[in-house]
């Protein structure tokens, strides 16, 4: 452990023991861990500072929409909505796999000058 780390440890230590992060939000509940599995690892910090100011990509968006559509399929009993579901399904796992096949492209889109203005510096 180096010098920095066991510091840290130190200062937390000494936190906990005065009582100082017993009010924190959520104690004694299970983390509520993200998967960003399907993130290249040299970018999950930039998508998850994105992802907390209210900025994401498409994808994360299509795959929001598959979960919902995938829960209304489970409850659905016409069979004729049932079927228009799942080729609205099928169109949206097409989209994301054709998406994680490609390579990270920043600039193609509208994400990116989204992306630009959002964290751009006024007057420089």
């Amino acid at each position: 452990m180096n010098a920095l780390a066991w510091i840290a440890e130190q200062r937390i230590q000494e936190a906990v023991n005065r009582g100082d992060l017993d009010a924190l939000p959520g104690r004694g509940k299970p983390l509520a861990l993200e998967d960003d599995s399907g993130v290249p690892e040299d970018l999950r910090m930039a998508c998850k500072i994105l992802r907390n100011a209210g900025y994401a990509p498409p994808e994360a968006e299509d795959r929001k929409e598959a979960a919902s559509l995938a829960d209304l399929l489970r409850n659905c009993t016409d069979e004729q909505e049932k079927v228009r579901q799942m080729r609205r399904l099928d169109v949206l796992m097409a989209r994301i796999e054709r998406a994680r096949r490609r390579p990270v492209t920043p600039r193609s889109g509208s994400y990116y000058p989204r992306l630009v203005a959002r964290v751009s510096v006024p007057g420089a």
